[in-house]
């Protein structure tokens, strides 16, 4: 009976024993890993596809060539950031599409109208005139500057006392003078003193005014028919000429006769003045041969023959002078 309680204490003591090394055994080796799923953190939970940025779009169909009203944009928050977006409707208001867009269609910038079109104040136009070094003061001329046209305008050798060089417009905006220009386009040149000394090397042809468009007329008949000089003048002198001092040209055309009991209609201006047109005559002689334009029409009319002039014949009036070949004849009327 001892023996066999032996016996038992013996096979449990054993048991023990290698229960005790299994469990270091697995005491060594490394836990199992569980498959945990961690709570997505703020930033992790903005993919990119979810990021959004605020656009203008139109609210409305907006038509080409006319200017966008504030109730035609809304702002919508896209996934796309496109060029030339814009993120405030103020910013947009009031510019001109140069193509039709759709409505939800973002507005771009290469979409609207820009250049030196935006420069143009209301009622004015951009005219370009022929230039050079002499009547673009030594090409000294820079786009913002404000400048007098004065036309020169020279008769025949045989009359040389009626030429004349008066005051044609004052003080107007230069916009641009050769390749210089005021509508802000990024220059290549970054050194402003090199882009200078480059305009004065590039021979300048063209300059571009800002003109009142009743002043176009006078502007582009100078520029055909005489010598016109540009005068720079300081930007802060605001002098300019009175108008009540000299009578009006007359116009191309003439305008409508007053029906009986119509009211007096006022002076023509603007559109209207431009529509009226200017005839090279009265720009020469300050609308004094009204009585000689019958005169004007025969000499433009026999201009194909020749026709001398009667002896003793008064000088002065106006003088036309017919080519016909080799052979030039100058009429007095």
């Amino acid at each position: 009976m001892i023996n066999l309680t032996k016996i038992i204490a013996a096979i449990l003591v054993l048991l023990a024993i290698v229960l005790g090394g299994y469990a270091w055994m697995l005491g060594r080796q490394a836990p199992p890993k569980t498959a945990t799923v961690a709570a997505p953190t703020p930033e992790q939970a903005k993919s990119p596809q979810t990021i959004t940025h605020p656009i203008v779009v139109a609210a409305k169909p907006l038509p080409a060539g006319q200017a966008i009203p504030a109730d035609a944009l809304r702002v919508e928050h896209l996934t796309v950031n496109p060029v030339g977006a814009f993120q405030d409707v103020a910013t947009a208001v009031g510019r001109v599409p140069v193509l039709d867009l759709s409505e939800g269609s973002p507005v771009m910038e290469n979409q609207l109208v820009s250049g030196l079109a935006l420069r143009v104040g209301e009622g004015e136009r951009a005219v370009a005139i022929k230039a050079d070094e002499i009547m673009g003061v030594g090409n000294k001329i820079q786009p913002g500057d404000f400048v007098d046209v004065f036309i020169t305008l020279k008769s025949d050798s045989k009359d040389v006392d009626r030429s004349q060089a008066r005051l044609l417009l004052s003080r107007k905006r230069v916009l641009a003078f050769g390749s210089a220009s005021v509508d802000g386009l990024p220059s290549k040149t970054a050194d402003k003193q090199q882009q200078q000394q480059v305009q004065r090397n590039e021979a300048a042809r063209t300059a571009v005014l800002a003109v009142p468009v009743d002043d176009v007329n006078r502007l582009t008949i100078g520029d055909a028919t005489g010598r016109l000089m540009l005068a720079l003048r300081n930007p802060n002198d605001m002098a300019e000429p009175d108008p009540k001092l000299f009578a009006a040209l007359p116009t191309a055309l003439q305008p409508a006769s007053i029906r009986p009991g119509e009211p007096r209609r006022p002076p023509l201006e603007g559109l209207d003045r431009a529509q009226a047109g200017l005839t090279a005559v009265d720009l020469v002689t300050g609308g004094k041969n009204v009585a000689n334009r019958s005169a004007l029409t025969e000499a433009r009319a026999v201009s194909s023959g020749t026709r001398t002039p009667q002896p003793g014949a008064a000088r002065g009036g106006l003088q036309v002078e017919v080519i016909r070949g080799d052979r030039s004849e100058t009429m007095s009327y």
